[in-house]
């Protein structure tokens, strides 16, 4: 207790201003998705992925904004017409890479294609993509989001 004058009476402590916020695991993984640049729309989508699928999202490259789900056990990404995955850019080789479901998780792996695939930065032949991370097939940079489903279950 204060009082009037602002003194504060002998044997007690002044009154604290501090707060504590306890906040849901939803909503900081909301605020994560934000300040990692996930519109509602992709978190939306996101939240939606059944077990054993994922989403690509193209963050750089002509398709900025484009999404391709993962839910088969091989998904083909190329410049040939007929891949599950059509990049139109001379960069991308005509069967570049795939991506290759491994029960609930996925691996990305490069097929010999000219300009290789990326993982995180690193060129790789193959790789074990993780929730975030950034697959980079030619100039098309595409950010992973692992079903959240799997996500919780550690798989």
């Amino acid at each position: 207790m204060v009082e009037p004058n602002g003194a504060v009476p002998p044997g007690e402590s002044e009154p604290s201003n501090d707060t504590t916020a306890h906040f849901t695991d939803e909503f900081v993984a909301q605020l994560a998705a934000l300040e990692a640049g996930i519109s509602p729309d992709e978190q939306e989508a996101i939240a939606a992925l059944p077990s054993g699928s994922a989403l690509l999202v193209v963050r750089r490259g002509p398709n900025i904004g484009a999404r391709f789900l993962l839910d088969a056990d091989l998904t083909t990404v190329g410049r040939h017409p007929e891949a599950d995955i059509f990049l139109d850019d001379v960069t991308v080789s005509r069967r570049h890479a795939e991506f290759v479901r491994v029960g609930t998780a996925f691996q990305v792996r490069d097929l010999g294609s000219l300009n290789g695939t990326y993982f995180d930065g690193v060129r790789i032949e193959s790789a074990l993509l993780s929730d975030g991370a950034e697959v980079q097939v030619g100039k098309f940079r595409l950010t992973f989001y692992a079903s959240r489903h799997d996500k919780a279950t550690g798989n």
